[in-house]
């Protein structure tokens, strides 16, 4: 079992990942890490619990530890606020800790992956770029790997089968998105119950500079050369508990069909098939032809939270192609996309150094 610290344990994605951690079988939670006010209480004292699940008693027992813990762990998740995590990671990947971040801080970081395993699992690589150093100037073995938005992750899940069957010149999405992703206590609820709100900090551009990167080729000097598709954005908060719906239009390279762009997704195969990744789902792409489908209520759930629902692929008069996507936020697009690369890491040999190095 490899030993995991957690940072920002108490916030929504914090609690994320302290729930799907509970009985994992390669992963162990020894620290719980929070801001100054939580250090020093019991888990189930720090943490108002908002997870559907209840909190595990030996989890609920651990004294939450500040920022500055040194815990013996292999690595540290991070759910930190984005203004705060950046300082933070890089002083935990200083004193050589493997850091699986959700936050936005390294995620354009050029020597940082930006991953989704089924999609650049490649970009790992970029670890060997990073350079790290404790404070005697040496080497410290700690690195960054970040995995991508919430509402990227199903953008770029549909769009990955599309640019390697066809190549994707440009998109247009338009987002519908979860409460939960806006934290916890998140939007008010004068502002959510009955309403929509077509705003959301920062969110479109990230849709924008994600994708390009997350779809881009490693380079001949090892850098990531970011697919050249337009990808525009427009991103709105709507009363729904989970799940981020988008609706999408696609140009392709040599304008193929509606039918066309439905067999590529359903023949599109996981590269991660076979490899035995816990978190992994079964089918991490689905193509419903149900004319109602996808939903929140009826698929966000689907693969543990892990599968993206795609469904009403028909012939766009604009750009080509459209259809909607359906991804979970908090576990896809959030603790559950980390763990999958942390489980990607330790397949891939990259994860223990620090234990083997003590």
């Amino acid at each position: 079992m490899l030993r995991v610290a957690i940072l920002g344990a108490t916030g929504a994605v914090g609690q994320t990942f302290v729930r799907l951690l509970s009985g994992h079988p390669l992963f162990e939670i020894v620290s719980l890490v929070a801001s100054e006010r939580s250090a020093g209480k019991p888990y189930r004292e720090a943490a108002h619990w908002i997870q559907s699940e209840p909190l595990d008693d030996r989890i609920g027992d651990l004294v939450v530890e500040g920022i500055d813990a040194a815990p013996d762990a292999d690595l540290a998740f991070s759910g930190l606020d984005a203004s705060v995590a950046g300082e933070v990671e890089a002083d935990w990947a200083r004193r050589g800790y493997a850091v699986v971040s959700n936050a936005r801080n390294y995620r354009m970081d050029p020597t940082v992956p930006l991953l989704i395993p089924e999609v650049n699992a490649d970009h790992i690589a970029l670890i060997d770029r990073q350079d790290w150093r404790g404070a005697d100037g040496q080497p410290s073995g700690g690195f960054i790997v970040t995995n991508p938005n919430c509402s990227t992750v199903g953008l770029v899940m549909a769009l990955k089968p599309l640019h390697d069957a066809f190549g994707v010149e440009a998109a247009h999405v338009v987002t519908m998105q979860a409460l939960s992703g806006a934290g916890y206590p998140g939007v008010a609820s004068l502002d959510a119950l009955g309403n929509v709100v077509p705003y959301i900090g920062g969110e479109e551009d990230k849709l924008t500079t994600e994708t390009r990167k997350l779809l881009g080729t490693l380079g001949s000097t090892g850098e990531v050369v970011e697919a050249e598709a337009v990808v525009s954005a427009q991103c709105n908060r709507v009363p729904v508990m989970d799940g981020h719906m988008e609706a999408v239009s696609v140009r392709l390279v040599g304008s193929p069909s509606a039918a066309d762009v439905a067999d590529a997704l359903r023949s599109w195969e996981s590269p991660l098939a076979g490899r035995g990744l816990p978190t992994a789902p079964a089918t991490p792409l689905l193509v419903t032809d149900d004319p109602t489908a996808p939903q929140p209520r009826t698929h966000v759930h689907l693969g543990g939270g892990m599968t993206v629902t795609v469904g009403r692929i028909q012939d766009c008069p604009v750009l080509g192609v459209k259809f909607v996507v359906l991804s979970h936020n908090t576990v896809r697009g959030a603790a559950g996309g980390a763990i999958l690369n942390a489980e990607l890491l330790h397949a891939e040999g990259r994860l223990g150094r620090r234990a083997d190095a003590a």
